[in-house]
């Protein structure tokens, strides 16, 4: 059975997309059969596989609003990466608009994923939101990753977002966990990142990645290249992270948490 992650985190630029695509593509490093699904109308995880989200026809929209959506017909592959792409399209924007009535709104992707034949891992790279396309994302989870960059008023918010994910176990989803606190853009020459990552391992015992993704100019110029960092520059600090950080997450699946810093 496929593990299912959505990463998740309503402050925007904090390295969602970043790691979604980069942890997956180390994955595939390590012959798993991947499947990114983009729930941001913003599409930057389609942006980074290399292909034009104006031009998308199909994708996450479609499974979203066509319950009877065929999960293959809607998912793209990208030869460099290795994996496969749900992808999203500017119509993805009035998804949450057109499913308010609908009485399954919540669940409309955990039905599609049911599909998911022969996926070892399902990333889900939700919106800086915490409306109806992350619900969606969290309801067809079975664990979410949550990036927090190391920087001032990191911790603003992540109550409301942990409050979210409860409510989300309570009321729709029993099996849901939290996967981990992943501390990003990390800059090891300034003493404010280091002092967010002991507050934030101090706030959080336990649930802390021991990975920490390091702010890295090889790893912002990749997507741009639509290239994961490990194949871009594989002996940048952020390729050696994210390698890191895959076999972290390999050595503690069936795990509720990271084991404890």
């Amino acid at each position: 059975m496929a593990k299912v992650y959505a990463f998740v985190n309503q402050k925007g630029g904090v390295g969602k997309t970043t790691t979604a695509i980069n942890l997956g593509a180390c994955l595939v490093d390590h012959r798993k059969q991947v499947i990114i699904i983009d729930l941001d109308a913003q599409g930057n995880a389609t942006s980074y596989l290399g292909f034009d989200r104006n031009s998308i026809k199909s994708g996450t929209y479609s499974v979203l609003t066509q319950p009877r959506a065929d999960l293959a017909e809607n998912t793209l592959h990208n030869a460099t990466f290795e994996c496969s792409l749900m992808p999203a399209s500017p119509a993805l924007a009035g998804a949450e608009v057109e499913l308010v009535d609908e009485p399954d709104r919540v669940n409309r992707l955990q039905k599609a994923l049911g599909q998911a034949h022969g996926y070892d891992y399902v990333l889900i790279d939700c919106p800086p939101s915490l409306g109806l396309l992350t619900l969606n994302g969290l309801v067809a989870a079975q664990a979410v990753v949550i990036p927090i960059q190391c920087e001032y008023l990191a911790l603003e918010g992540l109550g409301q977002l942990l409050d979210t994910v409860y409510r989300v176990r309570r009321s729709f989803n029993s099996e849901l966990r939290i996967r981990g606190l992943l501390m990003t853009m990390f800059d090891k020459r300034v003493n404010l990142s280091r002092q967010v990552v002991e507050e934030v391992r101090r706030h959080f015992p336990g649930r802390v990645f021991r990975t920490v993704i390091p702010r890295n100019v090889r790893l912002a110029e990749a997507p741009s290249h639509s290239m994961p960092i490990a194949s871009y520059d594989p002996s940048s600090s952020g390729a050696l992270a994210y390698a890191s950080l895959a076999k972290e997450i390999l050595e503690g699946d069936g795990i509720e948490r990271p084991s404890p810093v």
